[in-house]
């Protein structure tokens, strides 16, 4: 018998969904579908996770962006 998982669209810019991708392939463990450049399936279990892993990348992106506009 077929098993569902329940799971979160997530919408998003594809720089975003990019990060996403590079976070679920350490561990294949967020993603349920990967739609287009700019949807996928996120388990809803791991949602949350996700939401504040992405946000501790998304800080080190910025960081290191300031960092060598400073020269």
């Amino acid at each position: 018998m077929p098993k569902a998982t329940p799971g979160v669209l997530v919408q998003c810019d594809p720089s975003i969904k990019a990060i996403i991708n590079k976070i679920d392939a350490e561990r294949n463990d967020y993603i349920i579908e990967d739609i287009d450049d700019e949807t996928c399936v996120v388990k809803e279990s791991k949602y949350k996770e996700l939401q504040e892993r992405l946000k501790e990348e998304l800080k080190d992106t910025v960081k290191e962006a300031e960092e060598s506009g400073s020269d």
